[in-house]
């Protein structure tokens, strides 16, 4: 199972939950380019390992596991994953 990042995000991209995460799942960093476009923070779904380190960090409350996610955020879900899928699949 993966965490995800949610709306509180949005506008904040507070980066604390990036320098806690030990598999490095959560993008953009602040050092890489889209970081300034960027609408919000996301979780690899594909790397994550579920430690929940993150969830504590982040000052707005916007991480939660899967099974957490408020059901009126669960497009998160697919908004993370779409995130790391953009140049993959063409």
């Amino acid at each position: 199972m993966s965490h995800y990042i949610a709306e509180p995000c949005i506008g904040t991209k507070d980066t604390a939950c990036v320098n806690v995460c030990p598999v490095d799942c959560i993008h953009p960093r602040k050092d890489e380019p889209d970081f300034a476009t960027a609408e919000m923070l996301y979780i690899d779904p594909e790397t994550c390992i579920d430690c929940g380190l993150c969830v504590d960090e982040c000052p707005v409350k916007a991480i939660f596991p899967e099974d957490d996610l408020p059901a009126n955020w669960k497009h998160f879900i697919e908004k993370n994953r779409a995130y790391y899928q953009v140049g993959k699949d063409a």
